[in-house]
C-alpha cells in the first residue's frame, strides 16, 4: 500500500511561484506513474499533471506552460513546481502513486474507490 504525504500550499498574489511537495512511501515501485490532482471549492477534483515511469510529463491545459512536475528517485520525493500563479489555480492539491495511473485517464482513476488520497495542501491565489 502506498501512501503520500503533500506539502508545500501556501497563499500568494497573483504571478506568484510556489513549489509543493509528494512524498511517497510504501510498495512503490519504477513502474507507478505518478500524478498531481486539485480540487477547488464546490467542483469535482480534476488530474492536473503527469509523471510517466518513463520520465515523460503531461499537464493539463490549464497549467501547461506554467507548471512543472519532477520527481527526485533517491528520495521518492514527487515535485509540482507552479509559476504565474492565477486564482483560477486556488485549490487543495492532491497527490497519487499508482500503477493504475499509468493506463487510465483521470477521469476514469477518479473513480476507483481506493486510491490511497493524502491529506492534500491547500493553495491559495488572490488577485
Amino acid at each position: 500500500q502506498v501512501q503520500v504525504v503533500e506539502s508545500g500550499g501556501g497563499s500568494v498574489q497573483a504571478g506568484g511561484s510556489l513549489r509543493l511537495s509528494c512524498a511517497a512511501s510504501g510498495t512503490t515501485s519504477s513502474r507507478y506513474c505518478m500524478g498531481w490532482f486539485r480540487q477547488a471549492p464546490g467542483k469535482a477534483r480534476g488530474g492536473v499533471a503527469r509523471l510517466w515511469s518513463d520520465g515523460d510529463t503531461t499537464y493539463q491545459s490549464s497549467v501547461k506552460g506554467r507548471f512543472a512536475t519532477s520527481k527526485d528517485n533517491a528520495k521518492n520525493i514527487l515535485y509540482l513546481q507552479m509559476n504565474s500563479l492565477k486564482p483560477e489555480d486556488t485549490a487543495m492539491y492532491y497527490c497519487a502513486a499508482d500503477i493504475r495511473l499509468c493506463s487510465a485517464t483521470s477521469d476514469l482513476y477518479l473513480q476507483f474507490p481506493d486510491v490511497p488520497w493524502g491529506q492534500g495542501t491547500q493553495v491559495t491565489v488572490s488577485s
